[in-house]
């Protein structure tokens, strides 16, 4: 059986102020559908502009044989990682809906119905006091949740710390954690610190995770050839203090994790569906972390495609630790499902039993949020709109 593209077309959503998701969709000739998503905040232009370099040649050619091509693909960014990736999705998700399989089967068989996760309630948080955080954390507890994430250092950056004042730049933060926690009682709580801090900086905070019972401390500092050995030594402090150090959320193909890997760097990867260049690309990158003794969790913090995504993959793998998701940051998440993933309850998600992805997007509510739209096929080669 073909699985024959007919039309491309990718749309940047303004999800909420300060956030914009890039969803893609292939048109089959028979008219099903297949949906990935390549959100990267900031560089919406850039991923338009690599998937406008594939998307016309794409026409004509068969769904179930492009992730093999995209394997192949040359990669030189990250947002043509974004481009290929979410291309790389659309076409298993048509091609599995097509074939009435869930995506999960297609990629090799499910191994669990249902999925642990956590909620990442950064964004949600517009109050950035402690109280706000707390605020969040209780909506999502009361929502079914039992993990949770946050990214507290907003004061902190490499700038601060250079010039010494690391310790008081992180202090705020730390007080927000410390609030979190005692709302949340013994529930698994971790940490993101978005690369800001510097070796000092950061072994402090591990130091203090320590004491806060956190889970997990995320992406201390920017992840380059150079920090390698200071990560892998902040991983030996941390375990030290029961912690575990976690990252990799940007990192493409398997030549981008294996210096973390074959490092010791971190106890947890975090590939993400949107940026590793394949879903067969993360299904091989977590037989290369057991082999390192490293965990896999799923780096998952955007929109709805992504998560369904993630959660189909997080069904294959053999032993991921939990998903992370987005929670409640904007009402337009649900709005674009007609055909929803599962909510959480306690603290897991149940697979969809539907084919594909298990999701439907709302064709009327995408192009009303959308601020770019794009289509490619043979009665358009490009009807660009863009929004003002």
């Amino acid at each position: 059986m073909t699985h024959e593209i007919a039309e491309t077309s990718i749309a940047v959503i303004q999800a909420a102020p300060a956030t914009r998701w890039i969803l893609v969709t292939l048109t089959g000739a028979g008219g099903g559908v297949g949906y990935g998503e390549a959100s990267l905040n900031g560089q919406e232009d850039a991923v338009l502009a690599a998937f406008k370099v594939r998307a016309g040649s794409l026409v004509g050619s068969d769904a179930e044989t492009l992730p093999g091509k995209i394997a192949g693909w040359t990669l030189p960014t990250l947002a043509d990682a974004a481009a290929a990736s979410a291309l790389d999705q659309a076409a298993w998700d048509l091609s599995a809906r097509q074939s009435g399989m869930t995506l999960a089967a297609a990629l090799g068989g499910a191994r669990r119905q249902a999925v642990g996760v956590y909620a990442n309630i950064n964004r949600r948080t517009r109050d950035r006091s402690p109280a706000g955080f707390v605020a969040s954390a209780v909506v999502a507890r009361e929502a079914g949740h039992a993990a949770f994430k946050i990214a507290p250092f907003d004061e902190a950056d490499p700038g601060r710390c250079a010039r010494g004042e690391g310790r008081e730049a992180v202090t705020p933060g730390l007080a927000r954690i410390e609030a979190v926690r005692a709302a949340i009682g013994d529930r698994r709580l971790m940490v993101d610190c978005h690369w800001r801090l510097d070796v000092r900086t950061a072994a402090y905070v591990i130091d203090a995770a320590a004491a806060l019972g956190l889970y997990w401390v995320e992406c201390p500092l920017p992840e380059t050839p150079e920090n390698l050995a200071a990560i892998r030594a902040l991983r030996e402090r941390a375990n030290r203090h029961g912690v575990k150090l976690a990252g990799c959320e940007t990192m493409v193909r398997e030549e981008g994790f294996r210096p973390f890997l074959d490092a010791g760097a971190y106890d947890v990867i975090m590939p993400d569906v949107k940026y590793a260049g394949g879903l067969r690309a993360v299904l091989a990158l977590e037989e290369q972390a057991m082999r390192a003794g490293t965990a896999i969790s799923l780096h998952n913090p955007t929109g709805p495609v992504c998560h369904a995504a993630s959660l189909q993959v997080s069904a294959a793998l053999h032993d991921p630790d939990l998903l992370e998701m987005q929670f409640d940051e904007t009402p337009l998440f649900e709005a674009l499902q007609s055909t929803a993933v599962p909510a959480a309850r306690g603290g897991a998600i149940d697979l969809p039993t539907e084919a594909g992805l298990g999701l439907q997007l709302d064709a009327q509510t995408l192009r009303r949020a959308s601020v770019t739209f794009d289509r490619f096929g043979p009665h358009h080669k490009n009807n660009e709109e863009r929004k003002p």
